[in-house]
């Protein structure tokens, strides 16, 4: 179990990383506090000038001179209020501002930090649990650490000076009114505490509830076409009923807390009333003395409920803060830069028993000991039944993964020697679903090389055979194409992702079931600017249609992570082994799909 100790070092830790965040808003955040002072002084007087007023009305003397002294309060007390609205703007800006830039930076380093975890780390976390920490946690932060600074140095600015003059007004009264501050401050801890706790269940729980969301929405055409919106819908609810019952237990600790608080400050109120009126009574203290304290009791008593306030939302911060630092503390298990940038690529690659099982699931291997080597500029496709290992190959190649056992070269280097990111640029890869962005036509093309010029765009789709329709849109290559390319038949994205893997110019290329998911025409076309794609280049083609592969230079057949047979395709369909099975299985499937 852990200590209250241990409890609140995280939270301390997180609050020193968060000032390190601020440190280039030194001067903005300075500036601020300058303006704070000043409107939080000028609060502090204003009572004062209350008192002065009412004792010069109240008190013995002539009436004129009386009169005169009032005027010269008020006129005193109406300069202090509009310097006080000036500062209380300027303060609020200069906060609020500093605070967003906070805020804005933090988001810029979460993502950043994501984008360069490996791949595995996305395996074993869902989109919609890490866009809800870029979204939901940094909104919950950025009230936190911009408004309720702001506030927060206002209110504890208000209290100390608050105090101070309730102690020249009068030691007695003050004492009373401060008994219950031992009361308020021992809640806050534990009511503090409980909140920080409920405030990250919370967020976990929205978390879930994103995933749930994030999932319908991107997947509802197949929600669509099983009728299964009910289902969304209720799994969606479920979650965010979950989040709302956690949020209802942070609600009741809340009011408990507030109401405690408001109690423990009216009963001052009235002790001071009680008290003070016997005082004035006595002589010991003036009207205008009992009315200024009465007014300084208000303003504190406003600073700490405000105080309690923000110490939940300061929790709630805590709690969405931990999520953050978790993610932006975690160190990628493979790095993605340094390494060696060769000056050259012949393409000759080589598979060194080379065993693999995904990070998710240890005990299931997929790679069993591969060996392999390809000459520069050799096409090799990779057949064989689903689940025997062939995408898997190409995920080790752009090294997503590193194998568990032996090694994978690059013109006799070991990819794990190799700049992560020089090894991609170096790969183009085309596949059976390429994902588009949801720009236009010429931004995902230009995603190959975003320094292209629009003539090289263009050259890289006419080589793609994708000039054509593009050409045929309203907008041409200015044309969105919709979330994942939903605006785009298969063919046609097919043909911009080639366009794309062209205008990069890699070295090798790799094309998993790029074909397999079009019709007759459409596969044609994407053949034809295939075949433009692979001159020169060291080629690995992922297919189970005959056609890909006749004009391979070796066709290897893999089945349960080994290669059970290699050669030419003449080779292959003479001997009596997977292959020729796997291309009469294909003629039988192709023969009845023509008979029906």
């Amino acid at each position: 179990m852990q200590s209250p100790g241990n409890d609140r070092r995280p939270g301390r830790a997180h609050l020193r990383r968060l000032l390190l965040l601020a440190r280039p808003e030194l001067g903005r955040l300075a500036l601020g506090t300058l303006f704070l002072a000043i409107g939080s002084g000028i609060s502090l007087l204003l009572p004062q000038a209350i008192r002065k007023i009412i004792d010069d009305a109240l008190g013995p003397g002539n009436a004129v001179n009386s009169v005169q002294a009032i005027d010269d309060a008020a006129l005193w007390l109406a300069l202090l209020i509009v310097v006080q609205a000036a500062a209380i703007a300027l303060r609020f800006v200069l906060f609020a501002t500093a605070g967003e830039r906070v805020v804005a930076r933090l988001r810029s380093q979460l993502f950043e930090h994501l984008l360069r975890q490996e791949v595995a780390f996305f395996d074993d976390h869902r989109t919609g649990e890490l866009t809800n920490r870029l979204a939901s946690d940094t909104t919950v932060l950025q009230s936190a650490v911009s408004l309720n600074v702001s506030l927060a140095l206002r209110f504890v600015a208000s209290v100390i000076g608050g105090v101070a003059f309730l102690f020249y007004t009068s030691p007695r009264l003050t004492l009373l009114m401060l008994a219950v501050v031992p009361v308020v401050a021992l809640g806050s801890v534990a009511y503090g505490r409980r909140v920080r706790r409920l405030s990250r269940s919370v967020q976990d729980a929205l978390a879930r509830a994103s995933e749930v969301a994030e999932e319908a929405l991107s997947g509802i055409r197949t929600v669509r076409a099983f009728a299964g919106e009910k289902r969304e819908v209720d799994r969606y609810a479920g979650r965010v009923t979950e989040s709302f019952e956690l949020a209802r237990k942070r609600i009741r600790a809340s009011g408990s807390f507030m109401g405690v608080v408001m109690f423990a400050g009216y009963s001052a109120a009235a002790l001071v009333l009680w008290y003070g009126g016997h005082l004035v009574v006595a002589g010991r203290l003036t009207l205008g003395g009992l009315t200024s304290f009465l007014v300084y009791t208000i303003v504190v008593a406003f600073a700490l409920g405000g105080l309690s306030d923000l110490w939940a939302d300061f929790m709630k911060a805590t709690g969405a803060v931990e999520r953050i630092f978790e993610l932006l503390d975690r160190q990628p298990a493979m790095a993605d830069t340094g390494g060696v940038q060769p000056a050259s690529v012949q393409g000759g690659l080589e598979l060194q028993r080379v065993r693999f099982s995904y990070p998710t699931r240890r005990d299931v291997p997929v790679l069993k000991g591969i060996d392999l080597s390809v000459r520069p500029g050799e096409v090799i496709a990779l057949v064989g039944p689903s689940g025997a290992g062939k995408s898997t190959i190409s995920s080790l190649l752009l090294r997503l993964y590193d194998p568990d056992e032996g090694r994978i070269l690059l013109d006799g280097r070991d990819l794990r020697d190799l700049s992560p990111i020089w090894l991609r640029r170096q790969i183009g890869i085309v596949a059976q679903e390429p994902l588009l962005f949801a720009t236009s036509v010429a931004d995902n093309i230009r995603y190959g090389r975003e320094t292209a010029s629009d003539a090289e765009v263009e050259a890289a789709a006419r080589a793609a055979n994708a000039h054509d329709f593009i050409q045929r849109f309203p907008e041409g290559y200015r044309t969105l194409v919709g979330e994942r390319g939903v605006q785009l038949s298969g063919g046609q994205k097919q043909r911009v992702a080639i366009a794309r893997a062209m205008l990069k110019d890699p070295r090798l290329l790799v094309l998993d079931e790029a074909t397999s998911a079009l019709d007759a025409e459409s596969e044609h076309l994407v053949k034809e600017a295939l075949e433009a794609l692979m001159k020169g280049r060291t080629t690995l083609i992922i297919a189970h249609r005959l056609s890909t592969v006749m004009g391979a230079d070796r066709v290897l057949v893999m089945d349960g992570g080994t290669i059970v047979q290699s050669g030419a395709h003449a080779a292959l369909i003479a001997q009596d082994g997977l292959y020729r099975r796997l291309v009469e299985r294909q003629f039988v499937s192709a023969e009845l799909r023509t008979t029906a």
